[in-house]
Parts: C-alpha cells; sequence; structure tokens
C-alpha cells in the first residue's frame, strides 16, 4: 500500500501558472549550447514527447510523484516506467528558469544527481554559487563540502520558489526546504526513489539539513536578515519527571538560573535535582512535596551519591560531584523557600558539616624534562590552531575555555613593544591583560591574519552575550577544546610515553597553567602578580603555587627532615632516630609553612592543640636549625637585659625565667654548634666595659 503524498511536498506555488515554451524558444536555447547535433535533436524529440503527453502542463502537476519521475529505484534509466516525464527533466528545468512552471520539493528531493545550476548558467542566471563557496572556503569548510552543499540548496529553491539570487532567499524559504526534508525523510518515498532503509533515509535527511544550515550560515554573514542557524543539534531528550508536581518547581526553578548562570552550568543544576526527585521515589514514595524532605533524607541521598555512577564516565561520582549535586539540591530548596513556593521546607536541611570533605590538592605543574620535548612537538603540529592555543596556555597561564573565546583583536603590546593578550571574563567574570612570551605571539599573530580572510559578522559570547568575532572559529562554530587541546596534546602524549598505568595521557592542558603559576612563584613573583596573571579572585587560590615553590620553606623543611641536619630542641632526638609518624610527614610536607615560629618550628599538630614553644622553648615538638641562630642570639641579649632590669628593681621571680631562657637559647646554640655571641656582640661588650673602668 502506498502512503499517502506528505503535505509539505505537494505543495506547488500559485504565483504562475504552468505552460510549455514554444518549440523554436526552445530549439534557439539549445542552438547556443556547446553539444553535438545529435544531442540537441535528441532533447528536441524528448519535449515533442512530453508535450505530446501532457499538452495542459497543469495536467502534469496533478500526476502522482511516480509518473512525474518516470521511474522508482531499481528500475533500469534506459527503460523508465513513464519515459515521457523521466526524458524531459531538463527541458523541466527550463521550464522553471524561464518562470513558465514551479517544481515541488517532493519532485526535487527524489531527483540525484540534479544539473539544474549548469542549465541556470547557460540561461545567463547567476544563483551566486561561485560567491558563496569562496565565502564558505574562507570560512574554513574543505573545497568540496561548500561545492555540494551550496548547489544543492540553493538550485532546489530556486527552482521551487523562482528565487534567481540568493540575496533574495529568506528564512521562510530555508525553514520551507527543512519541513521538506523531514516529511520526505519521514515517509516512504526515500526508499521509493533512492531505495535507502531506515536507518540510510535518517542519515540522508541529517546531511541535507546540514546543507540547509551551512547555506543559511552563509546567508547570514552576507546581511540578509537570516538568523544564524544552530550548527549543533540538541541531542537532548525531554526529561520526564517520575513525580510531575515536583518536576513542575525544577523546571521552573531553572528557568530562573538561565537568567544568570552559563548553559553548562544550568544543566549540571538540572541533573542533579532530577536525580534527586528519582531517589525520592526509591527512598520513600510516600513523599509527595519538597516540604516533607529533612536532614534524615539528605543524610540517606548523601550516602545513595557514593553508589551512583555518572551517565558519561559510567563509574562512581567522585566527591567533587557528590558535593555538587547535593548543593544543588540544598539551594534549590532554600531559595524555593526564601521565594515562598509552597511546599518547601521552612528549615535548611543540609549541613555543610556533613559532606565529604575534599582533598587538597597541589599544582601538577609539568617537571622541565616532560615540558622540553611536549613543546617541541607543540611547535610540529600542523594546524595553526591547535599549536597558538597551546602555546598561548604554555605561557599565558588562561583556562582553556578562556583561550576558546579569545576575540581576534586579543593581541596589542606595552609600551616597550612587549606583547600583550587580553583574556576575555570567564569564571570569574573579569577580563584580565597579562603579557605574552613572543612565540606564543607569533601563532598567534597567523591565526589572526587567517581569521582576517573571513568577513563573517560577530557571535554572542556564550558567557556575556557581548558580540564578538571570535578566533578560534571555523565552519560557523566555535572551535571546541576538546580539539583545540585534548586531541593533539593526547597524540603527544602517547608518542612521548607521558602516560599512566592505564594509558591515560598524563598531560592536560590545565597542567599549563599549573606551570606557569608555578614558575611565577618560583621567580619571586608577587602575590597580587599571580593573582592578576591566572585570574584568581582569592590570595588563598595562589597561595597554593607559593607554599610549594617558596625555596625557603623548602630549605627550612630539608634543614629540619634531612638525615644529620644539624637541628637542636626538644624534637631534635624524634626527628634524629626517625620515629616521627608517616602521617606527621605527610602533613609536614604539605603544611611547614605553618610550623615556623620566632626561633625555630614547631611539630605540633593541628589536633593536638595550641603550641607553647614561644612560652618556654622547651615543648617536646620545638625544633630549630642553623638559619635562626641569629634570631635566638638577638633574643638571648634580650633575655640578658631583661634579666638585669629585673635584678634592680628587685623582681625575683622575673629573673629566674629570663635567666632560665638566656640558659635555654645558650643550650640551643650549643647543640647547633653556634657561637652564643656574635662578632659585634663581643665588641659591645669590650667597649661597655671600659666604660664603666673609666668611671
Amino acid at each position: 500500500m502506498i502512503d499517502p503524498f506528505p503535505k509539505a511536498l505537494m505543495t506547488f506555488p500559485t504565483d504562475i501558472a504552468p505552460s510549455h515554451s514554444e518549440e523554436e524558444e526552445y530549439r534557439a536555447f539549445l542552438a547556443g549550447l556547446d553539444m553535438t547535433r545529435n544531442m540537441k535533436n535528441r532533447y528536441i524529440a524528448q519535449r515533442r514527447e512530453f508535450v505530446a503527453a501532457f499538452p495542459d502542463l497543469a495536467l502534469w502537476c496533478e500526476q502522482p510523484l511516480e509518473v512525474r519521475l518516470g521511474r522508482l529505484h531499481g528500475t533500469s534509466a534506459f527503460t523508465p516506467e513513464h519515459p515521457a516525464s523521466f526524458w524531459a527533466r531538463q527541458y523541466l528545468y527550463y521550464l522553471a528558469f524561464t518562470d513558465r512552471l514551479r517544481l515541488d520539493y517532493g519532485f526535487l528531493l527524489s531527483i540525484s544527481p540534479m544539473y539544474a545550476a549548469q542549465l541556470a548558467n547557460h540561461l545567463g542566471i547567476d544563483l551566486g554559487i561561485p560567491d558563496l563557496r569562496k565565502r564558505q572556503k574562507a570560512m574554513g569548510y574543505h573545497q568540496t563540502t561548500p561545492q555540494g552543499s551550496t548547489i544543492w540548496v540553493v538550485s532546489r529553491i530556486a527552482l521551487h520558489a523562482g528565487i534567481r539570487s540568493p540575496e533574495l532567499i529568506t528564512s521562510d524559504d530555508l525553514d520551507l526546504l527543512n519541513d521538506a526534508i523531514s516529511a520526505y525523510a519521514a515517509s516512504s518515498l526515500m526508499k521509493r526513489f533512492h531505495g535507502y532503509d531506515p536507518q540510510k533515509a535518517k542519515a540522508t535527511a541529517h546531511f541535507w539539513h546540514r546543507y540547509v544550515r551551512q547555506t543559511q550560515l552563509v546567508l547570514h554573514h552576507l546581511g540578509n536578515g537570516i538568523a544564524r542557524p544552530r550548527m549543533t543539534a540538541d541531542k537532548r531528550r525531554p526529561y520526564v519527571y517520575p513525580r510531575p508536581d515536583m518536576g513542575v518547581f525544577i523546571e521552573r526553578w531553572l528557568e530562573i538560573k538561565r537568567t544568570s548562570l552559563s548553559r553548562v552550568t544550568v544543566d549540571h543544576c538540572a541533573v542533579s535535582l532530577r536525580r534527586f526527585v528519582d531517589f525520592l521515589v526509591r527512598h520513600d514514595p510516600k513523599i509527595e512535596k519538597f516540604a516533607n524532605v529533612t536532614s534524615e533524607v539528605m543524610t540517606a541521598f548523601l550516602i545513595d551519591l557514593r553508589s551512583q555512577v555518572g551517565a558519561r564516565t559510567k563509574r562512581r561520582l567522585s566527591i567533587t560531584a557528590q558535593r555538587s549535586r547535593a548543593l544543588h539540591v540544598a539551594q534549590f530548596l532554600s531559595e524555593g523557600a526564601a521565594w515562598e513556593w509552597p511546599d518547601f521546607p521552612t528549615r535548611p536541611v543540609l549541613n555543610t558539616r556533613d559532606l565529604p570533605r575534599l582533598p587538597q590538592r597541589l599544582p601538577r605543574y609539568i617537571p622541565a624534562e616532560q615540558l622540553g620535548p611536549l613543546m617541541e612537538e607543540v611547535r610540529k603540529l600542523p594546524c595553526d590552531f591547535q599549536r597558538a592555543a597551546i602555546l598561548i596556555a604554555r605561557w599565558s597561564g588562561a583556562r582553556r575555555t578562556e583561550i576558546a573565546r579569545l576575540p581576534v583583536d586579543c593581541l596589542d603590546a606595552y609600551p616597550d613593544g612587549t606583547p600583550r593578550l587580553r583574556i576575555p571574563a570567564g569564571k570569574t567574570y573579569r577580563e584580565r591583560l597579562v603579557p605574552l612570551h613572543p612565540e606564543a605571539a607569533e601563532a598567534l599573530r597567523k591565526v589572526i591574519d587567517l581569521r582576517a580572510q573571513s568577513d563573517e559578522r560577530p557571535v554572542p559570547d556564550a558567557r556575556t552575550g557581548q558580540y564578538v568575532k571570535l578566533l578560534f572559529y571555523r565552519r560557523g562554530v566555535a572551535i571546541s577544546p576538546d580539539y583545540l587541546f585534548n586531541y593533539p596534546l593526547k597524540d603527544i602524549s602517547h608518542r612521548l610515553g607521558l602516560v599512566d598505568g592505564k594509558g591515560q595521557n598524563l598531560i592536560s592542558a590545565h597542567r599549563f597553567r599549573h606551570t606557569v603559576g608555578t614558575e611565577l612563584a618560583e621567580g619571586g613573583a608577587r602575590m597580587q602578580t599571580i593573582m592578576d596573571v591566572l585570574g584568581h579572585q582569592s590570595p588563598h587560590m595562589s597561595m597554593v603555587y607559593i607554599r610549594v615553590s617558596d625555596e625557603a620553606v623548602l630549605a627550612d623543611y630539608q634543614a629540619v627532615l634531612k638525615p644529620d641536619a644539624p637541628i637542636a630542641g626538644p624534637a631534635a632526638e624524634i626527628i634524629r632516630n626517625q620515629r616521627l609518624p608517616q602521617s606527621t610527614v605527610d602533613w609536614l610536607k604539605c603544611n611547614f609553612l605553618k610550623t615556623e615560629l620566632e626561633l625555630g618550628h614547631c611539630l605540633r599538630l593541628p589536633e593536638e592543640g595550641p603550641c607553647e614553644c614561644d612560652l618556654y622553648l622547651n615543648c617536646a615538638k620545638f625544633v630549630t636549625t642553623r638559619s635562626y641562630a641569629p634570631r635566638l642570639r638577638a633574643r638571648h641579649r634580650l633575655e640578658l637585659n631583661l634579666t638585669e632590669d629585673a635584678r634592680c628593681r628587685g623582681w625575683t621571680r622575673e629573673i629566674e625565667r629570663h635567666s632560665g631562657i638566656a640558659s635555654r637559647i645558650e643550650q640551643l646554640l650549643v647543640e647547633l654548634g653556634e657561637p652564643v655571641t656574635d662578632a659585634a656582640q663581643e665588641v659591645g661588650q669590650t667597649v661597655e666595659a671600659a666604660r664603666k673602668m673609666s668611671r
């Protein structure tokens, strides 16, 4: 049984009445073509046969599609079922281009290949296809891709709507063609006239829709009022909530958040809340409204999160993901109650102290022995976009998403000629200017020159919404960070053997950011400089780099914990005998800066309570090194002076205390092998003794 003909495919424009041309007119047209006399006579004979079969052209338009096309798929082209229509296709194109006929999309989509564009050229009709090809090539398309898409789309719209110039194509024309493609793929016509099974029909329709999007994109940049198409399809399916009454509030909250948060963040919030509703249905079906959610329910949700599996990774959620999902739910419940939405809990249901704790990570900078070979491979990358992006990451420390959103005018220079990079507002919503290494600036200029060849219109920035001309932009879309960073770094890492035991590459774009921060800290850069270059809002974020890079801290750590180090104090014996617990050593490696005192270090862990080393210098956890000898001698002099002052005032208890501290400092200096008094102090004491004798 034949399916009914889709309405979207049987529409004939009614602006003209179908009519034949005179034979002499058609003969004169053929006479100007570069073909043999036999071929011209054949075209004339085919016209005569078609006119004889359909003297009234309107009658031909009313025939079934099988009759108008001439044959079905699988039959020989030499023996078509309806030869009059089959052999008259060139004559039908001639009628359409001379405004005697409009062809329907059912007919046009069933013909492949179609040679109507060449016939239009012979008629002196400029469909603008060469210019569209040139523009699409400048936008980054391969040479053959725009040729196929522009000819396919423009020629069919011209034959259907009678449009003779691409500047006259409207959004309605493109929408009508898209609707026709969807209707054609959903019917049995793809099987009957192309021989495609449903899967191949779906794939073919996908390519046809992509042709339309590519053509729409170039028409958009021509400035004729056509909207910029969505170049990547939204494959997300509508989510069906197991509790639709709860889903109404969730979707309402997500719609509000879309006004202030990025799409990715809102998507993460949506996943968290949907998983929460799924949990409520599994945990306690009696919970019918959010007001029934208590702290006990949230505790059970936190426990359930430990066993949940990520849809993409197929692994259990990380601690960061668990915290994120719980906080999204808590924020939703809190804001819903604050906005006085009905059936929401009136008290907080989540205590942040119940969240799983995040490990304090250190910067994973790239060691020099890995960085050198890595950058040599980066410089050999054939793609200008990838090479420039990675070099910018190496020398600027910018986030990969910030680099992917760089505008074309991102590079200028300081007054002294040093290249300067303007990084767009990222996750902190603040632009920043950073110096750029000449190597990265040179690679960046090549991309800027390449983009100067394209004159497409600006597009809205994904984060700020401002219209900008993006630097990393090709084929009508922003180049993804995966293409710019992940793909080349993965290939390079495997070539250099920079992989872990599971074969995963060890180098990522973010490690360049850690490397820049570490190099700045090791070079003695100020805290504010590190914050400005990396775009940190809080000093605590930049302190991570200083904590691991401060050479003085490293020297002190080695002076205390290194075997045979000259140390003194009650904790010295424990260190020499290597009796420190491994947990204490691990904590000191990451937090040695926190242990510093005026005269040494206190190895007391936070859970052991407050330190008393500064009071008595005899705490069991106190240890000092030779680097503190000048401070110890200065404190020794001070204690001696305070002892003498207390003796003059008759303060017995103070004499005992200060003299005891002075004796303890002398003992520490002796254990370190350091003199109790320095040369300047000895000279001062000699001068003071001489003054007393002269009196």
